[in-house]
Formats: C-alpha cells, structure tokens, sequence
C-alpha cells in the first residue's frame, strides 16, 4: 500500500516540476526579451549586438527549461 503512494507522489512530483521549469522558462525569455527592448530603445545602435546576445540567452534559458521538464518527466515514469 505505500509503495502505491509513494508511486503517486513521484508522479505528481514529476509533473509539479515539469510545469514549474515550463513556467520558469517562460517567465525568464520574457525578462530577456524585456531588456533587450528597453536596451535597443536606449542604444538603437547597438540593435545587432544586443539582438544577438538576446538570442544566445534565450537559447541557453530554453536548453536548461528542456532539462529540468525531461527530469520532472522521468520522475513520473521511473
């Protein structure tokens, strides 16, 4: 019986923090692309490097988010 409920604490576990970096992901590429706004409003000419910058961070913000839903998801099913 409480192999059961442990089982199902795993799972809702799993899932809690696979939307929890879903939501973190979201919130963090939104930041970014909020200061990359407010920085090309500041300096236009700087739009390409701040462009740039703007995406190698959001890339490396969604490649750390797909990690930690990946390990919310194998914690559901392992």
């Amino acid at each position: 019986m409480d192999f059961f409920l442990l089982e199902a604490v795993a799972n809702a576990g799993g899932a809690v923090g696979a939307g929890l970096a879903a939501m973190g992901a979201g919130i963090g590429v939104g930041q970014i692309g909020k200061g990359a706004v407010e920085a090309i409003a500041r300096q236009p000419e700087a739009l390409n490097d701040i462009r740039s910058n703007m995406i190698l961070t959001a890339a490396l913000v969604e490649g750390v988010a797909l990690f930690a839903v990946i390990v919310g998801f194998l914690a559901m099913v392992l």
